[in-house]
Order: structure tokens, then sequence, then C-alpha cells
């Protein structure tokens, strides 16, 4: 017999508490929308929040989305609500990294170590509202040193040591972080890189770092003692948690700032009711401190799970590392970007076939589209699992259409919009479409929009990053499909679809119709829009020689032929973002004669030599 889902038990409590009782999930979809306040405050009840002071008023709306107002005159601390589980007996994190050191934390020994930086940054000031920079790897020690920062007020920022000087001198010089926790050393893909001179070079040119510490010093994690006195410090609602930066693909980038109850309330349903993360389960995303899934998948210890950290390059030494680190932590929910997803499916590892992995209860997969054959290959080697795809991002820390345990599965959509996310698809003129590819759009406020960027003067970036192509709405930038089943295609970003002859389709579809040709690597196409000029390029990497012809034809047919690339060039690698999303939209600038140190950051690479391939390719080509 099958255990209740956590969407179920959220149901039945609705039913009993609220008297509200619903035919489908789509139902209660629109109920969470239309009933704002009641939804969220019964998020609040049915998971326990703490807070220290009680709201005056749950919801109230303003015409502009950026001025509503959340759970006004509260005060809340996610550290607190994160060590409610500190009496749990299961571990709070599972931790391995390259060298296949592995180590359980306890709950009492993250409490240690957390109560341990908590002294410091008290010793050297830190106060509510300050800010605390992270230039580090991925290990349960940043954990703790979130976690400290969080329970004094302070606002927590951070970047992975992969990310070159000026890229973190770009973030962190925006906010002005008081202290500064570095990784002096760090070891990737077997090799050792040294952070010395570009934490010496950052303290010097940030003038606002007046104290520094070295976690490579304060890694060992104690035995836990009884009756650890960690105080908590409860901020206001809305006051900031942390703050993240758009990709830096487009410009210097955004320091999106988002509210300490928004994440709260946001990830504890996004976690429990989408994913179905139960208190003791074990919860992996693989990541780096710089991207927004770190944090989200912080939030497991809230939910009193165990969260699974590895540290260290996916692939290395071999594509089974992380799948034996599954085995070992007895993982239930893995979750990886889509791109790992599809590679494992070429060349899948034999710890797929020797190794019992039927404890994985979910498969998370974010980042970029996941391609209908991909999910139908995961189904075959995970056929217990859920297959959950989602898609948000940064900007909300979180996700807006995502997984339903009670669901099925239809491979290429993702199954549903989320509770409390007011999704509609709507073409250019402002007109709600289905079955039809148009702008993802949030109609209504949501919990984890920003409170604001930071230093953004009247909320001028916020407006125009999100609120300049619809009045009043909030446009996300993603090209999508809400289908007849009300699943959802994203086919890609809607500044980078490809527009021919007033057809516009997503790039993900050209990229999933040729993957499976025997040459083709990886690919990337860019639609050249000159005012005189309507040119699509496709580039494919490949060791071996391409098919110009096959690539077209098999376009023309899967596609449709108004989609057919003028050129077909072989290239030597793709650009990715250091988050793992395909560089599109600073390609085709780049194609159209843009300077290219204004229209991306190499540091905001993860293989930044492909760009001068691209740059060389302009001014021999084009």
């Amino acid at each position: 017999m099958s255990l209740k889902t956590i969407l179920s038990k959220y149901k039945e409590f609705l039913k009993s508490n609220y008297k509200l009782s619903f035919k489908s999930y789509n139902d209660l979809h629109s109920w969470s929308i239309n009933s704002i306040s009641d939804f969220w405050e019964s998020i609040v009840k049915f998971f326990d929040i703490e807070f220290d002071q009680s709201p005056t008023t749950v919801y109230k709306f303003n015409d502009d989305f950026t001025k509503t107002l959340w759970f006004e005159n509260s005060k809340i601390s996610y550290s607190k609500n994160v060590f409610k589980n500190h009496k749990l007996k299961t571990p709070a994190i599972k931790y391995q990294d390259e060298n296949g050191n592995y180590i359980e934390v306890s709950w009492g020994s993250l409490k240690m170590k957390t109560l341990e930086f908590q002294k410091i940054l008290v010793k050297n000031n830190v106060k509510i509202g300050d800010r605390v920079a992270g230039y580090c790897s991925n290990t349960p020690d940043v954990v703790a040193a979130f976690l400290a920062v969080n329970s004094l007020g302070a606002i927590w920022s951070s970047c992975s040591p992969d990310f070159g000087y000026d890229s973190v001198h770009d973030r962190f010089n925006q906010i002005q972080p008081k202290f500064l926790f570095y990784h002096s050393e760090y070891m990737y893909n077997g090799k050792i890189f040294s952070l010395d001179s570009k934490v010496e070079k950052l303290k010097s040119s940030i003038k606002s770092i007046s104290c520094s510490l070295d976690l490579n010093t304060k890694s060992v994690f104690a035995n836990s003692k009884e009756n650890i006195n960690l105080t908590f410090t409860p901020v206001d609602f809305n006051h900031p948690i942390w703050i993240l930066f758009s990709s830096g693909t487009t410009g210097k980038p955004k320091a999106i700032t988002h509210r300490t109850g928004g994440m709260i309330l946001e990830h504890f349903k996004a976690l429990s009711i989408h994913q179905n993360v139960n208190k003791a389960d074990t919860y992996f995303w693989y990541s780096t401190t710089g991207w927004m899934m770190w944090n989200y998948s912080l939030s497991s210890l809230l939910i009193g799970a165990t969260l699974c950290i590895y540290n260290g390059s996916p692939v290395y030494p071999d594509k089974g590392v992380l799948w034996r680190f599954a085995k070992k932590a007895k993982i239930n929910h893995f979750g990886h970007g889509a791109v790992f997803f599809q590679n494992l499916l070429s060349d899948i590892p034999k710890e797929l076939i020797s190794h019992d992995l039927s404890f994985i209860k979910t498969l998370g997969s974010t980042g970029s589209p996941l391609f209908k054959e991909t999910n139908i290959g995961l189904n075959k080697l995970f056929p217990k699992a859920h297959v959950v795809s989602l898609s948000g991002g940064t900007d909300v820390c979180t996700a807006f259409i995502g997984g339903n345990p009670e669901m099925d599965v239809i491979p290429g959509e993702i199954q549903c919009k989320m509770l409390g996310a007011s999704i509609e698809v709507w073409n250019d003129n402002g007109m709600e479409v289905k079955n039809e590819m148009g702008e993802l759009v949030l109609t209504k406020p949501f919990i984890s929009m920003p409170v604001f960027f930071w230093n953004d003067n009247n909320d001028e970036k916020y407006r125009n990053s999100y609120f300049s192509k619809f009045n009043n709405i909030w446009n996300h930038g993603d090209w999508v499909t809400q289908t007849v089943n009300d699943g959802i295609i994203v086919h890609g970003r809607s500044d980078s679809t490809l527009n021919r002859f007033g057809v516009r389709i997503g790039t993900s579809e050209i990229y999933s119709a040729i993957k499976d040709l025997s040459y083709v690597d990886d690919s990337l196409i860019i639609h050249l829009d000159h005012s005189n000029d309507n040119e699509l390029i496709l580039f494919v990497k490949s060791i071996s020689e391409i098919d110009q012809d096959e690539l077209k034809s098999v376009i023309r047919q899967k596609c449709s032929p108004r989609h057919v690339p003028d050129s077909i060039f072989q290239s030597h690698d793709i650009p990715y973002t250091i988050s793992g999303k395909k560089v599109e939209v600073p390609i085709k600038k780049i194609l159209m004669g843009k300077n290219p140190n204004d229209v991306v950051s190499k540091d905001s690479l993860r293989n930044p030599k492909s760009l001068d391939w691209f740059v060389e390719f302009y001014k021999n080509y084009l």
C-alpha cells in the first residue's frame, strides 16, 4: 500500500480546517491564486512554520506588483525554523568530495559549528542588515556559515570558486559586504586551485570588507554538546535573506534580493507539496554556491530532510561518481541539470545497471528544457521514480511550474502550475492562449518575487526586467506552450526564439530534433534578424564530419521547413554559463557586430575559451 503524498495530506488539512474540498488539482490551484491570503496562511499552519511575531495582515494587493505587502508587521527567522529539527536522529548533512572523503554531520554538530561562526561574526561586529559574502566551495562549513549569518539577521551572498576575479568583484562590490568567508583552495576535476591571490585582491579592492575567514582552516565538525546556546535574531518577513545575481551574460549582474519569509513559505510548499520531500528523506541537487539551486536545496533542512552535498566535478573520475554517492548516502531525491541527464543517456554508467537505486523517489531536472526522449529514457532507468521537471529561476529562487506527485508525467511537459503562482501564457497582444506558444507571465503577485534589486533607485532595473512588455504583469521571458493537458512545454528564452516569416519556435526544438544524430555532440542555433537580413545559422559541435543535408532534412521534418538553417558550421565548442545554461543571446549580439566585452563577461562562462571561436567567426565570415 503506497504512502499518502504530502499533497494529499495538505488537501485533507484544508478539508478539516477550512471546510474546503476540490475535485481536481486545477480547482485547488485556482483557489490558491484567488484566495491568496487564505492560501499562504494555510501553508504556515500546515507546516507549523514558527513566527516570532504574528502578522497583522497576510496579503495586501497593490496594482504595482513591486509594492504588494506580505505578512505585515510579522517577524520570523529562517535559521530558527531550520533548527526546530535539531533533535532528529537522522544526519543533517551527508557530504562527499572528489577524493572520496565522506562524512555525515549530525544536527547537533551543525548547530555547534553554526554557533562557532556566530561568535566570530559577533566578535567582528556583524549585525542585522549587514552583508556577508562567501567565495566558497559547496561544503557543510558553508551551510553553517550561512545559518550563522542568517541567525544574526545579516544578509548572505555567495559565488562559487570557479568564478573569476572580475565576476566576483562585479557582484560583491555592488552589495559592499562587511565580512568574507572563503576557501583558500579548492579541487575540481582532480586538480587543486588556489584562490589566495584573488581573495587578497578582493579584500583590498572592496573597502567594506573589514574581516574574513578561511574555511579551509575551520572544516572540522566536532561531536555535538548538549544545550548549545544558539540565539536567533528575528527579522521582518520582508527583510532580505540573501542576494542572488543574474548570470552576467547580458551586462553587469543584477543583485536580486529575496525576502526572508517568502523563501521560507515558498520552499516549504515547493519541496514538500510539489516534490514530496518528507522529514528524514535524503535530498540532493548537484549545485555550486553560485547557483540558486544551492539556496533552494538548503531549504530541505527546513523540512527536516538530510541535505546531501557533493563537492567537485559531477563526472570525475568518471560518469558514475554521483551514482556511487547516491548509493552510499541512500539519496531519495536526486536533482541535476537537464543537460546532465541528456548526457547520461548517451553513455550510461555501469552503476545504473549494477547498483540497486530503487530508494530514489524523484529525479529532479532544471536549468534548461528536459527533452521528451530524455524523460522517457529516465523512466526506463528508474521505473519507480517520479521525474520532476522544474522551471523558474534566480529571479524567484524557486519554480513557477513543476511537479505533482499525484499526476501522470507526460514526457516533454512540465506537469503543472505550482500552487500560489498565477501563471498564464500570453501572445504579443496580451491575450491568454492555449496549445499555442507564448510568453510565460504572472498575472498576480507571487510571494517569492524579489523584494527589490540592491542599489536599484526607484526600482528602475526591477521594472525593466519584468514589467516592460505588459503593464503591471510580470513577464518572465520564457517562451512556452500550455497544452490541452494543462501541462507546460518550455521552448527556451523568448529573446532567443526563432522568428522566421512570422512563425516562432523555441531553440530547444531544434536541439531536440538533431541531438540523436551520431555526429552531433552539441549545437547552437542563432537567428540574425538584421533590418535587411533574416538569417538562421546552426553551429554543430562535433569531432567527426557532419552531414549538412541530413541536418536540414531532419529539421525540415521534425520542426518546420521555415526553420531550416540557411548556413551550418562546425564549431569547436558551445558556450555555457557556469550554472549550465546555453549562451544564446550574447552570441547573437556578437554575430550582429556588438563588442564582445559589452555583451558577456568571460568570467560568467563555464568554458570561456569557447567564446573566442565565435568572435573569430564573426570577423571571418560575417
